[in-house]
């Protein structure tokens, strides 16, 4: 029987060995899933740093293992025979996180896997047993070799099934599930390496042939203290590497989520610009850009003397206002809505349908050969529109006066929505429910307007325009509590223009926004004015369905309260129920604006409309002013009566006070103070002045009767005198 030398293991070097494979383990887990989620470029980086920092780590363990091994010789390692070792373990290293970073991998990928994996792992063993170089060489039981090799290939495909069974495991529990797969690992390494080393014998009298190479205590203390930095920085940066890469994450989805919100934002502002808030359809603004770029191609097209037409139909609804007061103005928003989808559906497929005004809408033809065309898409309209709307259970019949113009047929192209209106007043003179084809002396009445139109525009530049402010009366007192801001234009030829006449044109033609934005301005700086008089007045100005649906309305109130330094308790904004109840969500995103700036609110011509008094009660209103049509009838009226009672005691219920307009006579005033109607507001007080006459009033050029200003107004006058 052969005699071989006793051999021993430093134990404590054991311990560092097992602990180095358990870290290398933990930090190979952690590169898998590197390389896995970072970007191809990023993922190859990871992969060839992973696969020689987990490659060292086996190493090292693999070395340390043979530096715990002790014979009664002096014991090295040949330097190229080690290196070798080591690029067998990077090799295999680097098969493992290959297969590792892929989404699937089936058995076959796996078992090849393992084979390779543990073909390179006992590689770098065996190599590494080499590199000691004895003579007479090692004595292998070959047996013990071949079951090192099996738990090579075992620990290799233990160690790819847990990188595939980490990837299903929660982030909050992957640390606690990759330590328990790193100690396993990090047995089934070491349980190879020491089986391996079992399976060596050596002779006795052996030498070693490499005792001056590598050896010795310091290279071990070194190869963990290299190893061990290693894998830990590398853990340190991986670990920050996945926070950077989670924090970009979590930005760019911010970023996705708040373009997102700001796409939604510029077309939800886009729609409120160029679309009808109730009907979804292009507004007077859109319309009149399409009809602009249809004439600029129409211009292009019959330059080239081809004879192509367009035209313009203006369709105004029959009937539509006594059945929106009897039956409400959910019932006409209904109506509209339907006929916009009707003239949808009538409409040629790259046409324009547009609603301009209350029961007013407009088609843009466009490619049409004759005026016979345009009548047939006419008599559609008519046919559509005739057809009954079913309004709470009931069938409702409406009809249309459809006016047509043909370009260049009928005129200049400017005046095109202006003739076809005048052609549908002609319709509606012929008793309506027909369309009426323009004709060139219809065109005086639209010159007239479109002249207007014209001088309207100019007039805020040449200073036609003014305000003029009506006294309102404190119901108790007597006395005057503010004023209204009231609209007037003094034409330099027609002299002064009523406001029925221009503002229903600055409505038609898309002025009223402008004429809104100066009225809020002037009556600011007028109080401002005043306030350095020494009056502290609140005024009142009224606001349009127009100016309801603008964005950025509030934030034009306040910059105009701010650029004149002006308290919000002192502007009042009035708006008509029927405005206020057409579409109420406007409303109610305007008032809850205009309550949080601190501007006050009241609902006008109230008793016209038909308001659902679930919105009114949500609506921060603090006025009701009643229609002047109610105070009218005071007198002679039970009805009337009946109905400002109403009114009133509604009011107070809801806690807001009560503004009766019109008031014309001593007994008028006598029946709504009788009624505790809170201010009064009318010819009988005083008609509306310019602001140097009110001025005037407050410093005693009073006409005879006229009220006195309430001490509240005259307060800073006082203190100055």
């Amino acid at each position: 029987m052969d005699a071989f030398m006793p051999f021993s293991y430093d134990l404590l070097v054991v311990a560092g060995s097992f602990a180095i494979a358990m870290l290398a383990s933990y930090v190979t887990l952690d590169l898998a899933r590197r390389v896995r989620t970072a970007q191809r470029r990023v993922g190859l980086a990871w992969w060839a740093a992973g696969s020689i920092v987990m490659g060292t780590g086996i190493w090292a363990m693999h070395f340390l293992g043979m530096q715990a091994f002790q014979l009664p010789i002096a014991v090295g390692f040949a330097g190229g025979l080690t290196l070798l070792s080591w690029l067998a373990a990077v090799g295999a290293s680097g098969v493992a996180l290959e297969l590792a970073s892929r989404e699937n991998f089936g058995r076959v990928h796996l078992a090849m896997g393992a084979l390779v994996m543990g073909a390179g792992i006992s590689g770098m063993h065996y190599i590494g047993m080499a590199a000691m170089d004895m003579a007479p060489g090692i004595v292998w039981d070959y047996g013990i070799v071949a079951l090192s090799v099996l738990i090579a290939v075992l620990a290799s495909a233990s160690a790819l099934l847990i990188f595939k069974l980490l990837r299903r495991v929660r982030a909050h529990q992957r640390w606690m599930y990759q330590v328990a797969a790193s100690f396993v690992m990090a047995i089934a390494i070491c349980g190879m390496h020491y089986t391996g080393m079992a399976a060596a014998s050596f002779a006795m009298g052996s030498v070693c042939m490499s005792a001056g190479a590598l050896g010795g205590t310091g290279l071990t203390a070194m190869v963990i203290m290299a190893t061990g930095m290693l894998l830990v920085s590398t853990l340190f940066t991986s670990i920050l590497d996945a926070r950077l890469q989670s924090t970009a994450q979590r930005l760019t989805l911010s970023l996705k989520e708040s373009n997102v919100r700001l796409r939604q934002a510029n077309e939800e502002l886009q729609q409120r610009a160029f679309a009808d808030a109730l009907t979804g359809l292009p507004n007077r603004l859109l319309f009149e850009d399409r009809l602009k770029h249809a004439l600029m191609r129409l211009e292009r097209t019959n330059h080239l003397r081809v004879q192509d037409r367009l035209a313009v139909l203006f369709v105004d609804l029959d009937g539509f206002k006594p059945i929106n007061d009897s039956f409400g103005h959910a019932a006409g928003d209904l109506i509209l809505r339907g006929t916009a989808e009707r003239l949808r559906q009538v409409a040629r497929e790259g046409d324009t349908v547009a609603r301009v005004g209350g029961d007013e809408f407009l088609i843009l033809l466009e490619d049409v050969t004759d005026t016979a065309s345009c009548v047939t898409v006419a008599n559609r309209v008519l046919t559509s529109l005739s057809m009954p709307f079913e309004v709470s259970g009931k069938q409702v019949q409406i009809a249309c006066s459809i006016g047509i113009v043909v370009h260049p047929d009928h005129g200049d192209r400017a005046k095109l929505v202006a003739n076809a209106d005048a052609a549908m007043y002609a319709a509606k003179r012929a008793g309506g429910s027909c369309y009426a084809l323009f004709e060139p002396h219809m065109g005086s009445d639209a010159s007239e307007q479109l002249e207007l139109q014209n001088d309207l525009r100019q007039a805020l530049d040449r200073g036609e325009l003014s305000l003029h402010y009506q006294p309102k009366i404190d119901g108790i007192r007597g006395q005057i509590s503010g004023v209204e801001a009231l609209l007037r234009w003094n034409h330099p030829k027609h002299g002064m223009v009523s406001p029925m006449v221009f503002i229903s044109l600055a409505e038609r033609f898309g002025l009223i926004g402008r004429l809104g934005s100066w009225v809020i301005n002037e009556a600011c700086r007028q109080v401002a004015e005043w306030g350095r008089s020494g009056l502290r007045m609140r005024v009142a100005i009224n606001l349009s369905v127009h100016q309801l649906r603008e964005p950025g309305l509030v934030e034009r109130i306040q910059q105009a309260l701010e650029r004149h330094k002006l308290d919000a308790s002192q502007l009042l904004c009035e708006i008509t129920e029927s405005v206020a109840m057409e579409d109420i969500k406007a409303t109610q995103r305007t008032f809850d604006g205009l309550a949080r700036i601190g501007v006050f609110l009241a609902i006008d011509d109230f008793g016209t409309g038909y308001s659902s008094l679930n919105y009114l009660r949500q609506l921060p209103a603090q006025q009701l002013k009643i229609d002047r049509s109610f105070v009218k009838d005071l007198e002679h009226s039970e009805d009337a009566r009946a109905v400002v009672v109403a009114v009133v005691s509604l009011a107070h219920a809801l806690g807001l006070r009560v503004v009766a307009e019109g008031v014309e006579t001593a007994g008028q005033r006598d029946i709504l103070l009788g009624m505790e109607c809170d201010e009064l507001q009318g010819y009988f007080y005083a008609r509306p002045m310019s602001a140097d006459l009110l001025l005037a009033w407050s410093q005693g050029q009073k006409p005879a009767g006229g009220a006195d200003f309430t001490p509240s107004i005259m307060a800073l006058a006082m203190d100055e005198i």
